[in-house]
């Protein structure tokens, strides 16, 4: 089997359906937000093999963020044999919903909502590789890998919920690709490349808890900032253990310091611009994401030799994944 190193293309999938048991899980993700952070569309294609020997499905998801009205979410599932997960590149169909470099065409349906989308994008940006070494990507450990090939996009086209129709025209966003044997114990992951000081500053991290065996790990969190072109990845060993992330009810504060930059922030939704999710692990056990496409923050970047950056948002991604089930958030999916 090819090493990380040697696969090409960050977008390949991992899942084998015949190798070892175990359990998988396995998403690719976009997200993209209006210039004025009020409305956000997220959409997701997954795999998850349970341990239990059954038949792995594929999921597909869409929710509609809108600050100013409702959050409308669809997801269907089907078996994976009927779905399309490449092995050599972004090449994804689950159901109507089928993702390709560039292009996201398709419609996700359940319970009465319908969201369809009509998009192409496009990036000149490097993949956002957020692990300080390869083989964290070929290990067991983390038991979550995560990736950013499109970490800075640019979305054109449109959606519609329920028949009701949103333009889109250069509305910035990314896409994500994260699999493992089961999703972190306790988590919070953020992203966000929609600021109001700044039009070139990108931004991603996150701080998880993983079970090691029967014991919970320490919180690691890993954190990576582009401004300008400039890469300031806060992920060296040290550093890592430096690092500080504190996961809230409904925000995650951050902190890390490197020889050459300082960043600090805080993300934050209300509790009304949250939709809580159902992600299953392949034992069974329940981990509940609390999902918002439109959470707000500051960033404070401190780069030596340069004057500090704090810049704001109201178009960020804050993702708070919890085993808690009285978590407070309305489940929509």
């Amino acid at each position: 089997m090819k090493t990380q190193a040697e696969i090409r293309d960050w977008n390949a999938a991992r899942f084998e359906p015949q190798g070892p048991g175990g359990g998988h899980v396995e998403s690719y993700f976009l997200k993209l937000n209006d210039p004025e952070g009020r409305r956000a569309l997220w959409l997701k294609a997954t795999i998850l093999a349970r341990r239990d020997g059954s038949a792995p499905v594929a999921e597909a998801w869409a929710i509609a963020f809108d600050r100013a009205g409702e959050h409308a979410g669809a997801k269907q599932i089907v078996p994976f044999g009927s779905a399309r997960f490449s092995r050599d590149r972004l090449a994804v169909r689950v159901a109507d919903l089928a993702i390709e470099p560039g292009r996201i065409e398709g419609s996700v349906a359940s319970n009465g909502r319908r969201i369809e989308v009509s998009l192409t994008f496009t990036t000149t940006s490097a993949p956002l590789i957020p692990f300080p070494s390869l083989r964290m990507y070929d290990g067991p450990l983390p038991s979550t890998k995560l990736v950013s090939p499109y970490p800075d996009a640019r979305f054109t086209g449109h959606y519609a919920v329920d028949g009701a129709r949103v333009e889109v025209a250069g509305w910035r966003g990314m896409q994500g690709h994260n699999w493992g044997k089961r999703h972190a114990e306790r988590y919070a992951w953020a992203h966000c490349n929609q600021w109001d000081e700044e039009e070139d500053l990108i931004f991603e991290g996150a701080t998880a808890r993983v079970k090691v065996g029967p014991l919970l790990a320490p919180p690691l969190t890993v954190i990576c900032v582009w401004r300008r072109g400039v890469r300031y990845a806060f992920n060296q060993p040290l550093v890592l253990l430096r690092s500080r992330g504190v996961i809230g009810a409904r925000a995650w504060t951050f902190r890390a310091e490197s020889r050459l930059a300082r960043v600090e922030g805080e993300l934050a939704a209300e509790t009304r611009d949250f939709v809580g999710l159902h992600y299953e692990n392949p034992d069974g056990a329940m981990t509940y994401c609390l999902n918002s496409k439109i959470a707000a923050g500051t960033l404070r970047l401190a780069v030596k030799g340069r004057p500090p950056l704090t810049a704001h948002t109201r178009a960020a991604a804050l993702e708070i994944g919890t085993k808690d089930p009285a978590h407070g958030i309305p489940m929509l999916l």
